[in-house]
């Protein structure tokens, strides 16, 4: 019998006064969810994503959820260029920038011997790269303020084995190593960098990429019987975003209730 998802959290302020740049957070995913929750605790946020139309529709949920209205730019991460537009806007139009959630990635399902050169790099691409290129972009910022603090979006895949998703994995356990790595050359500065890596949290893009089956199977894998609300996954990314997550760095936190 699963347990039911607690009541939606009230915002403490945990954010208030800081900035923050979210990628992918068109939609109905955790990176909607994580824009949510920064606003509701006190930030001001830009979000970004590829699509522009889905872009504006999210910034008009958000604020008509009763949140602040946050800014907007349209950014493909596979670009560096536009990875370093996007974040020169986001010090131009917020005057800093105190928090990145690094959280577009790409997902899919296919064996190995069944997998394209293509399929291999889109994802890498997408969920392993683009979180190197707006780390590159966004650091020189952060670094020369001596603060800020950069949140991931890795995956228990990053750990953990499962049929069809070796490109995924790769690219999550990349971005676990690439998290730690980074916060040793930030933490002299003052600059936190930090991980969340998610179990599964179901929203409507993902039976897209991953077959209903399959994703059934992996929620009857979770100890409390359902799947992660994407919120849940926002609160952690805000954790670390927040002054209480001050002396960590380097970490991969384990969002899940999967088995062992």
């Amino acid at each position: 019998m699963p347990v039911a998802a607690p009541p939606y959290p009230t915002g403490h302020d945990l954010l208030a006064g800081k900035t923050v740049l979210v990628t992918a957070a068109a939609g109905s995913g955790i990176g909607f969810a994580a824009a949510k929750r920064c606003l509701e605790e006190g930030a001001r946020v830009m979000i970004s994503d590829i699509h522009e139309r889905r872009l504006g529709e999210a910034a008009e949920r958000l604020a008509e959820s009763g949140s602040e209205a946050p800014t907007t730019h349209p950014c493909d991460v596979r670009s560096d260029e536009a990875v370093r537009g996007l974040c020169a806007a986001a010090v131009e139009q917020m005057g800093q920038v105190d928090v990145l959630i690094n959280n577009a990635g790409l997902g899919g399902h296919a064996r190995v011997v069944d997998m394209t050169d293509e399929q291999w790099n889109q994802v890498i691409d997408i969920t392993l790269f683009s979180v190197f290129r707006m780390t590159r972009a966004i650091l020189p910022h952060m670094l020369e303020r001596g603060s800020g603090a950069i949140v991931n979006n890795a995956s228990v895949l990053g750990w953990r084995a499962q049929e069809g998703q070796s490109h995924y994995a790769a690219a999550k356990a990349g971005v676990m190593a690439f998290t730690r790595c980074a916060a040793i050359e930030a933490a002299e500065s003052g600059v936190r960098i930090n991980a969340v890596a998610p179990s599964i949290a179901v929203h409507e893009f993902l039976a897209k990429v991953i077959p209903q089956d399959v994703i059934d199977d992996l929620v009857s894998q979770e100890a409390f019987g359902r799947s992660a609300e994407t919120w849940e996954i926002a609160n952690a990314m805000v954790f670390l975003a927040s002054d209480y997550a001050s002396y960590m760095t380097g970490e991969v936190i384990s969002v899940s209730s999967q088995h062992a």
